[in-house]
């Protein structure tokens, strides 16, 4: 059967999010969500206005059908997702009152770590606008790694997110991952300084971008956390400020947001600067929830933030 054609598929896995604003212990009270990257990234190129299809594998149970209905109702397709028995992954997050976060996964041996080539529809990955993943799906297992590569050669335009996570990847694999990557990809999004430093040996956000420009990235955003981002292709370097979040309860899925908003706009035909200065103001927005897809802010919403809070990218070299 012929899959609908997508403008962004996103590859990963989805994960289970037990989310406290008290440190773990016994009685302490959680709130259950869908998470994991790649959802995160789904969620929001949906809601920046994509037609978004996400390849993962989830649990052959009741809780797997529980995910994929969480998929649907994001506006996500979920045709592309494969079922199998087995463990869903888990992950509990503490989060402070200023946002900041702790972590701990049970994810070892997921169904989602099994992700493979032989999930990858070969044909909707190559008529989709981009195809999206990370760092993270390439270091959850062997398995999941080749599948990463294996996108990277059927996609059009493929977008990689570096993720790095020192727990799943020490930063040699991690930076020999990028570096693989890298002439093969249309966008990629690393964070300033952790992973600029640890995968490139980077000193600032622009030395990193024309790092990955010299080996054929064609646009590289830089993310800097709460200070902006710098994007870069081949005809100009652009700083583009943050714009202020109304309200911080937890930044899980920020970064996943503006990967995702950034591609969609992309894909749909924005310009580099005009695109990231949309995915600034979505993260700016999501922060404002709880977990990593307690708040998807609707592209109307994202535009009007933007217009009220938003402030004037420079241009920094020609």
């Amino acid at each position: 059967m012929s899959t609908p054609a997508y403008d962004v598929i996103c590859l990963g896995e989805v994960l289970v999010e037990v989310a406290t604003t008290a440190p773990f212990g016994h009685d302490v009270p959680a709130v259950l969500g869908i998470s994991g990257d790649t959802l995160n990234v789904a969620a929001a190129a949906a809601a920046a206005g994509a037609r978004v299809g996400l390849v993962a594998v989830l649990t052959d149970d009741d809780l797997g059908r529980a995910i994929a209905a969480r998929v649907a109702e994001l506006g996500i397709g979920t045709d592309l997702l494969r079922f199998a028995a087995g463990q869903q992954g888990v992950y509990l997050v503490h989060s402070d009152p200023a946002g900041e976060r702790e972590f701990s996964y049970a994810r070892s041996g997921s169904v989602g770590s099994s992700l493979s080539p032989e999930h990858l529809p070969a044909e909707a990955l190559a008529r989709a606008g981009a195809v999206v993943a990370s760092g993270i799906a390439g270091a959850i297992s062997v398995s999941a790694r080749a599948a990463v590569r294996h996108a990277a050669d059927g996609a059009q335009r493929f977008v990689y997110d570096p993720n790095h996570r020192p727990r799943l990847s020490d930063a040699d694999a991690a930076a020999d991952l990028l570096r693989e990557l890298a002439p093969q990809s249309w966008l990629i999004t690393p964070s300033h300084p952790g992973e600029t430093a640890a995968l490139l040996g980077a000193t600032s956000p622009d030395d990193a971008a024309q790092q990955l420009r010299a080996r054929g990235t064609v646009m590289v955003a830089v993310t800097c956390g709460a200070s902006g981002v710098q994007v870069v292709d081949a005809d100009r370097s652009t700083w583009i400020p943050a714009v202020p979040a109304p309200a911080v309860v937890d930044q899980t899925g920020a970064g996943d947001a503006y990967v995702g908003t950034l591609t969609a706009r992309l894909v749909l035909g924005d310009d580099l600067v005009g695109a990231a200065r949309l995915a600034a103001a979505a993260s700016s927005l999501v922060v404002g929830g709880r977990g990593g897809t307690g708040l998807v802010p609707t592209l109307d919403r994202t535009r009007a933030h933007l217009r009220a809070h938003g402030t004037t990218a420079q241009e920094i070299s020609g």
